[in-house]
């Protein structure tokens, strides 16, 4: 079967966030899996995603995004008002410069980027586009296990740790305040592990080639699983 060819009733999702990295090889995986495909990239510049949709010309469509920025929230909501999407997943987030940094000795400016990257923007973003979401769908968000407070033993890494902690504490409050509306919709946070990419670092234990499809393989055993779950690569529940 060639690559560009689209199987009937294919899964859509909006994934946020697939210019390099994660994002990219997820959205290779999902095409791969004969998924329906709308991802985000930043900025206006040629990317990987963009070579990719070369391959898949009928399957693949890219939008543009800055989550951090409001008013590009809502532009995108409003182009893509009338499809429905049985997945949103938001990739999108950074880490800080030096992660050795207490929290101490952080900077205000850097914790204002970072909580407005990876824990505000990421709930806007929910927020934003939940109506395009079938009601039985799923909106996930890549955590880490590093939000784990529950696992955090060793220490280290406190900024990006408290992000991700902040997320998960937002996530949760939102799975309560919509359980009542949407009753039948999956939620996710998904902690990946440590791969290989410009963000995770040449030393990280894992490649996309050994991830990638165990988080794809995740979010598709989730769908139809209503409530919040938090979770590894692998299913596995990860303490809060």
């Amino acid at each position: 079967m060639a690559e560009s060819t689209i199987k009937s009733a294919a899964p859509r999702i909006l994934l946020i966030g697939a210019s390099r990295g994660i994002g990219l090889a997820m959205a290779e995986e999902l095409l791969r899996r004969h998924w329906q495909v709308t991802a985000t990239v930043r900025g206006s510049g040629h990317t990987a995603l963009h070579d990719l949709s070369a391959r898949y010309p009928q399957e693949l469509t890219i939008e543009h995004l800055d989550m951090t920025e409001t008013a590009q929230l809502t532009a995108l909501h409003q182009r893509l008002t009338g499809q429905r999407f049985d997945v949103l997943f938001i990739n999108a987030g950074t880490s800080n410069r030096n992660p050795d940094e207490t929290i101490a000795e952080v900077s205000t400016e850097e914790f204002v980027y970072l909580m407005i990257t990876n824990a505000l923007s990421p709930m806007r973003t929910v927020e934003t586009l939940q109506e395009l979401v079938e009601a039985d769908g799923l909106i996930g968000i890549m955590s880490s296990g590093q939000g784990s407070i529950g696992n955090n033993t060793k220490g280290g890494k406190e900024l990006y740790r408290g992000t991700k902690a902040a997320l998960n504490q937002y996530m949760r409050s939102y799975a309560v305040r919509e359980a009542e509306r949407h009753p039948a919709r999956s939620l996710l946070l998904l902690a990946p592990g440590w791969i290989r990419t410009d963000l995770g670092g040449s030393d990280a234990a894992f490649s996309l080639q050994e991830t990638i499809p165990d988080i794809i393989s995740t979010i598709e055993a989730r769908r139809g699983k209503p409530g919040l779950q938090y979770s590894d690569r692998f299913g596995k529940v990860v303490p809060w």
